[in-house]
C-alpha cells in the first residue's frame, strides 16, 4: 500500500457538487492498494498514521499525533499512486490491486483507523471525485508498504 499524508486544517471530498466526507483539523490520506496487498499492509499503515508526530506541541515543535491533538482522517482512494511512469508518456496500473480487494483494503484500513479511537471520514471509491483541502505546513508524507525494512 502507499499513502500520501497531508495535513490539513480542513479537508473535503465530493462527487457531482455531493459532500461525501469532510474533516477539520487532521490530516488528508491518499491510499492506493498494490496487487499483493493484504491486511497487514493496512494494519501497519493504519498504527503508522495515526501516530505519526507531525503536529505541533506547545513548544512549536512536531511532536504530537493525530490521536495527541483530538483530529479527524478523510481517507481517499487513489490507485493512481500505484502509477509507473517511468517508460513511455502513458502511466501503467498495472501495479494496482483489482478493484474487489481494493475496495476491501480500502474499508479494513478505515476500519482500523476508527479501531485507534479516530473519526475517519471517506471518499467515494472508483468514482471521479473533487478533494478540497488546506494543507497545514505544509506537511506531506509519503508511506509505502512495499519500503518497510
Amino acid at each position: 500500500m502507499k499513502t500520501v499524508v497531508q495535513r490539513v486544517l480542513k479537508a473535503s471530498v465530493s462527487v457531482d457538487g455531493v459532500v461525501h466526507g469532510k474533516i477539520d483539523s487532521g490530516l488528508l490520506v491518499y491510499l492506493g492498494v498494490a496487487a499483493g496487498d493484504t491486511e497487514s499492509d493496512a494494519d501497519w499503515l493504519a498504527e503508522k498514521i495515526a501516530n505519526l508526530r507531525i503536529f505541533k506541541d506547545t513548544n512549536e515543535k512536531m511532536n504530537l499525533s493525530v490521536k495527541d491533538t483530538g483530529g479527524s482522517i478523510l481517507a481517499v482512494s487513489q490507485f493512481t499512486l500505484l502509477a509507473d511512469a517511468r517508460k513511455g508518456r502513458r502511466p501503467y496500473y498495472g501495479n494496482a490491486a483489482d478493484p474487489e480487494t481494493a475496495k476491501n483494503l480500502y474499508g479494513y484500513f478505515m476500519d482500523k483507523i476508527r479501531g485507534q479511537g479516530l473519526p475517519c471520514e471517506n471518499g467515494v471509491f472508483q468514482a471521479h471525485m473533487q478533494v478540497t483541502y488546506t494543507n497545514d505546513g505544509p506537511i506531506t508524507i509519503i508511506l509505502d508498504t512495499k519500503e518497510i525494512t
